[in-house]
């Protein structure tokens, strides 16, 4: 069996190779060539990696080879042999142009057999224009556009939260998810077999909602709920009082909540007044992507909710604050990212 010598790869080629392996578009061939270069590089040996990757001496050698002399571009598959695509210039350029037009009324996108009716050429050739050109006229995205005038300022001080909390103080996302239904099935649930997913009946009994109230620490990742029978201003003081509680009676703490009116009744700025060690930070106006409790919630919501069965409002409550205490044990803060080059917004620390 061959024996390696642990490859050196500069920084950028080797951030750029495990780019290549976290990609969800990225031929799998291409990921497990890169895996190989980056277990190569950490020492691994060719015993080693055909043990785990099933992968031959001889090809790992090989790839390594390509990798030494062209770089990254030797781990990429070369040119199919075949007949090359003998489509005019002039005919894709059509196609592109048609496709980011609408379509007749009262048609509302494109179609592969539409598009190619109506330029004269095969739908597997529009196909493959359309992949070329990352063109997908069937997706549709939705967005809000926050119209706070104060935006950059609000902004920037949740952001500088995130990135620059302050030293010695707790930083807490507050929200709550609204109207969560106690959904029970009429029909038996039929369990996952091979070939069959699980089934749910189509019919179901409501047993009422709750609407659960969460802090999520964005240090830490850890969660403080609460059930409530109607999101109020009084539940939220009491919530409040809950996660406060969990704190040291010294420490400053920096709560990021929505515009919700009942965040900003003169109940909230009474218990803020007898509390000065906290600070509430409000989101913009349709800017509840800034508050990473939201991605908590859309966890809760496939884990837990989504297909739930609960024959009680208090066989939800159950479920809901298990589901927080497993979470708790494994908590970790998220990795949370802002990036949108229309709107360079700067903190305060930066």
């Amino acid at each position: 069996m061959p024996t390696t010598v642990p490859l050196v790869l500069a920084a950028p080629v080797r951030a750029e190779l495990h780019a290549i392996t976290r990609s969800t578009r990225t031929p799998a061939g291409l990921v497990q060539r890169a895996r190989l270069i980056l277990a190569l590089a950490d020492g691994a040996s060719y015993t080693k990696l055909t043990a785990r990757w099933g992968v031959a001496a001889t090809s790992i050698s090989r790839w390594k080879h390509r990798f030494l002399e062209r770089g990254i571009a030797g781990l990429r598959d070369a040119p199919r042999s075949g007949r090359p695509d003998r489509l005019a210039p002039a005919v894709e350029a059509r196609i592109l142009a048609l496709t980011q037009q609408p379509p007749p009324r009262p048609l509302t996108q494109w179609s592969v057999r539409r598009m190619a009716a109506r330029v004269g050429v095969s739908p597997a050739t529009v196909q493959r224009v359309w992949a070329r050109a990352g063109l997908q006229p069937h997706r549709l995205e939705h967005f809000v556009a926050s119209n706070d005038p104060d935006f950059e300022r609000k902004a920037a001080d949740i952001l500088g939260l995130y990135l620059h909390p302050p030293a010695h103080a707790a930083v807490f996302c507050v929200d709550e998810k609204t109207a969560i239904q106690a959904l029970d099935r009429l029909d038996p649930v039929l369990p996952l077999s091979p070939g069959r997913a699980e089934r749910h009946g189509f019919e179901y009994v409501r047993h009422g909602t709750l609407s659960l109230y969460a802090a999520l620490e964005v240090g830490t990742g850890h969660v403080e709920g609460q059930t409530v029978p109607r999101h109020t201003s009084a539940a939220f003081v009491a919530f409040l009082d809950q996660v406060l509680a969990t704190q040291p009676k010294r420490r400053e703490i920096h709560i990021i909540c929505d515009n919700l009116s009942a965040h900003k009744t003169l109940a909230v700025r009474q218990w803020c007044a007898v509390h000065p060690r906290v600070t509430i930070h409000y989101t913009p106006t349709y800017s509840s992507w800034l508050n990473q409790v939201e991605l908590w919630f859309a966890k809760i919501e496939r884990d837990c909710i989504a297909r739930g069965i609960f024959t009680s409002t208090a066989d939800l409550r159950r479920k809901l604050m298990q589901y927080i205490r497993l979470h708790n044990k494994t908590c970790r803060p998220f990795r949370w990212v802002y990036s949108n080059p229309k709107r360079r917004i700067r903190t305060s620390a930066a």
